[in-house]
């Protein structure tokens, strides 16, 4: 008895631990299908008595002539697309970053790696104000551009790419050099597919970025029309944080896209953060 107790307790443990993270989730789903009022009795109700749209048609969609435009679907659909060009433009350069600084010789690569490793440790909210400043000097204030600039080339994804590039044989490498193909061959045939589950989970980690990034799209965006997603949730919530049946589904419209994107990616993300992409 005492040993069926001791090896049912890492799975009772698990199963807690469970439940207290998906239990939020399921009441913020919950609170959003119902209706007006509904979740500020006490105790507040776990499920719907009479489950309703109401709350994402009020949120997502404009009411002529009412005062409930709120101009959501638009910021969804910015965020949608910056957290998309943040990930492919953040791709585009941080792995080949990471390759070069990790298997191939050039002059000066020692010091440009230690001036990456600083810039690791130097903390965003630091280089914002001279990073505003000199997007506001080149006219980029209130632009996407603006957004974008700072994290599609980000430190810690040229540091990841490098440790796991590390990883490849170079004997490997050399084989392909001695059979005659050039460098950037052996980029794109063998050393791309190699990376797969890490660049995969360097996509997944860039694109949350981008969408959760409240502070910075803050900062640069001034016209509402070009509000991202937290952006404008964070205005209507100064006017309407008691109407909790409405916050709730503006957070489940911006949880849902990245927890589905994951789902959907999580073979290769734990492949990706186990190394297990990449065997010598």
């Amino acid at each position: 008895m005492a040993v069926r107790l001791r090896a049912a307790l890492p799975g009772a443990a698990l199963a807690a631990l469970a439940f207290a993270t998906v239990a939020p989730l399921v009441w913020m789903v919950n609170v959003s299908l119902m209706a007006k009022g509904a979740a500020a009795i006490f105790p507040p109700p776990f499920w719907p008595r009479h489950p309703t749209l109401a709350n994402y048609r009020e949120l997502l969609f404009d009411h002529p002539g009412g005062s409930t435009n709120y101009h959501i679907l638009p910021a969804l659909l910015n965020s949608a697309a910056l957290a998309t060009l943040a990930t492919v433009l953040g791709l585009a350069l941080t792995v080949p970053a990471g390759y070069a600084f990790a298997k191939l010789r050039f002059t000066g690569r020692a010091r440009l790696l230690q001036a990456v490793l600083a810039l690791a440790v130097v903390p965003t909210q630091v280089a914002m104000l001279p990073l505003f400043l000199m997007l506001k000097w080149v006219g980029l204030v209130n632009s996407y551009a603006g957004v974008l600039a700072p994290g599609i080339a980000g430190v810690y994804g040229v540091l990841f790419v490098r440790q796991a590039t590390l990883a490849i044989p170079d004997e490997m490498l050399d084989a392909a050099r001695v059979d005659g193909a050039s460098e950037w061959r052996i980029f794109t045939r063998v050393v791309l597919p190699l990376l797969t589950p890490m660049t995969v989970t360097l996509a997944l980690f860039t694109f949350l970025a981008s969408w959760s990034d409240f502070l910075w799209p803050l900062i640069v965006i001034t016209d509402q029309q070009r509000y991202t997603l937290p952006v404008a949730l964070a205005a209507i919530s100064r006017e309407h944080g008691g109407d909790v049946e409405l916050m709730m589904a503006g957070a489940v419209v911006t949880t849902a896209p990245v927890l589905l994107l994951f789902l959907a990616l999580q073979r290769y993300y734990f492949s990706g953060v186990l190394g297990g992409g990449i065997k010598g």
